[in-house]
């Protein structure tokens, strides 16, 4: 292999400008705005049409009656929605560069410092949540509720109760602090690293990779499905599914690989990451065509399933979603199908299109749009039932949360050289060609 440092143009550094950070703390303003103004309508009883819809439509709406709803828990539900969105899109950078270590792949290591530079922003969300979760608890999570688990108590349930060895506040807790140590210690090791490659050379560190990033991949494996469980999931105590930890983990995937492709075509016409050429796109398009289909096959098994056995505990959750509470998530459950599944699909189908930036920024786009409506059909119904919508509450967080991501990785890459100058498959990437 001929030796890197005789290529010149891999020595590239990222300038996050002034004007870019008075962007994003406009952005960030902009979304604290939104959300006071959706703040304040909600508390004086403007745009919600609850009393609309019928009580008692689905158990949500039942454990609302016994305990009374607040007009905060669709501030913390937004809240939670972004916090979960964003982890997913975070902590998929960690798995991007982690399986193409395990892969000894080279093509990847061109562009390597954006998937890099993304779990960042893992103790932001993993705070949020926490902070979410002691004060709101009670309003998001109906199995916080002590009553359940009391015998003698008339809202004993025995099903939740069943579930106090897993889904017990203590516990919880510890699991979320263990995910977020775990992925965001393993990412650091990771990243120190990659930069001292940078300044060392060798395959030194390149080995030591391989190695950390297999762990991660291990602790992965587990931690992505019961993250599910817990953040999601656990939301409708009484609703299961064996493939839930799946299909979390193809919607956060699809959606960091969108993320990454996007910030790729971005920062190429802005004129930085010139080596990367359209045959790295091309793969990166070949990688969310594909996973847009998994995730696609994923849901529809899980839908078909209980569809098919048609049991009235399990079903409840769809009903709930497509006609439950006046219809409301009807629409963001159809949009959520067209822009994860139909849209990419028919978008990303040639290999021209692959290839070219506007429709690759496009596809990107629908991806990241449509996956947000996932998680928020998701948590939505079981946690505002009849009280959710979209308004200046729903625009504000994820404009507050994307500014934010955007700022931690924006100053992640202008720590480092835009190139791993010193990988040893640089130059492979380089020359990719498919």
């Amino acid at each position: 292999m001929a030796s890197v440092h005789a290529i010149p143009s891999l020595e590239q550094e990222y300038e996050f400008t002034s004007e870019s950070k008075r962007r994003l703390m406009i952005g960030i303003g902009a979304g604290v705005v939104l959300v006071a103004i959706g703040a304040f309508l909600l508390a004086s009883g403007v745009g919600d049409h609850s009393h609309e819809v019928v009580q008692g439509q689905g158990h949500s709406a039942g454990h609302e009656g016994e305990h009374g709803f607040k007009w905060t828990t669709r501030l913390w539900a937004n809240l939670w929605l972004n916090a979960v969105y964003f982890t997913g899109v975070s902590v998929i950078g960690m798995f991007f560069i982690s399986y193409n270590y395990l892969a000894q792949a080279g093509w990847s290591s061109v562009f390597k410092r954006i998937p890099e530079a993304m779990p960042a922003f893992l103790p932001v969300t993993g705070i949020v949540m926490l902070i979410t979760f002691f004060v709101a608890g009670h309003d998001l999570f109906h199995w916080t509720h002590h009553d359940l688990y009391d015998p003698n108590s008339e809202h004993y349930d025995p099903i939740i109760a069943g579930k106090s060895g897993f889904l017990n506040t203590p516990f919880y807790v510890i699991r979320i602090v263990v995910y977020f140590v775990a992925w965001y210690g393993l990412w650091r090791v990771l990243r120190n690293f990659s930069l001292q490659e940078d300044l060392n050379g060798g395959t030194e560190y390149y080995e030591k990779s391989i190695k950390f990033a297999t762990a991660f991949l291990v602790v992965f494996a587990v931690t992505s499905s019961t993250s599910a469980w817990d953040f999601v999931m656990s939301i409708d105590t009484h609703w299961f599914s064996t493939m839930f930890g799946w299909y979390t983990l193809a919607s956060w995937h699809v959606t960091g690989l969108a993320v990454i492709t996007l910030t790729v075509v971005t920062l190429k016409e802005r004129g930085y990451l010139q080596a990367v050429n359209e045959n790295h796109l091309h793969d990166l398009g070949k990688f969310m065509f594909a996973f847009s289909i998994f995730w696609t096959y994923v849901w529809f098994a899980q839908f078909m399933l209980i569809y098919y056995a048609n049991l009235p505990e399990e079903t409840i959750y769809y009903r709930e979603r497509f006609s439950g509470y006046g219809g409301i998530y009807q629409a963001p459950f159809f949009i959520n199908l067209f822009l994860n599944f139909v849209f990419p699909f028919l978008v990303l189908m040639t290999r021209d299109a692959k290839r070219t930036n506007i429709f690759m920024k496009i596809a990107c786009w629908g991806i990241i749009v449509g996956h947000y409506f996932d998680f928020y059909t998701n948590i939505m119904p079981g946690t505002v039932g009849e009280h959710g919508g979209f308004g200046p509450i729903e625009f504000g967080m994820i404009l507050i949360f994307a500014c934010g991501f955007m700022w931690s990785v924006s100053t992640q890459l202008a720590k480092a050289n835009l190139y791993p100058k010193n990988h040893p498959m640089i130059e492979e990437a380089i020359h990719h060609d498919i």
